[in-house]
């Protein structure tokens, strides 16, 4: 009894608010607008740089969204930790150092927008309450990533 009263009681405290839930948003959005700029200045194909710029353009999008929003509310949302943009661009370039192939671009997209799905997910199981406006960017972001992922599989 004295688990599950306590495993209540963690999911309770873990509860986003809505400001939480939007301030997630718009940093998955900076962190994939940061993970594709950082390997836009690489060589790779015509194909994988046009799918990777409007990939770019819809985490602009989603971002404007969210910041429109919370800027409607009152809310000032905290930008993405510079140092955390400084570190995943260079484990990126780390990692296209061994082969900055076409393939390694795709794979190192694949797995940040699936973090980034994974992540959003969990916060939209610990958001309790019924905002349509928020709810609805957050799925935007989730389709984002979803299909984000699927264009990258054609260039692995």
């Amino acid at each position: 009894m004295f688990f599950f009263m306590q495993c209540i009681l963690e999911s309770v405290m873990n509860l986003k608010t809505s400001k939480e839930l939007l301030s997630n948003v718009m940093k998955t959005a900076q962190t994939g607008q940061a993970g594709i700029r950082s390997v836009l200045d690489t060589s790779m194909c015509p194909a994988l740089r046009n799918t990777l710029e409007k990939q770019l353009q819809e985490y602009d999008r989603i971002e404007s969204e969210a910041h429109s929003l919370a800027t409607q509310r009152g809310w000032e949302l905290p930008e993405l930790d510079p140092a955390v943009r400084f570190f995943s661009d260079r484990i990126t370039r780390i990692r296209l150092n061994r082969g900055s192939c076409d393939s390694s671009i795709a794979d190192i997209m694949i797995r940040v927008n699936t973090r980034g799905m994974i992540q959003g997910l969990k916060d939209l199981h610990q958001y309790p309450y019924r905002d349509d406006r928020i709810s609805s960017i957050c799925q935007k972001l989730l389709d984002c990533e979803t299909a984000n992922i699927r264009q990258m599989q054609n260039f692995l």
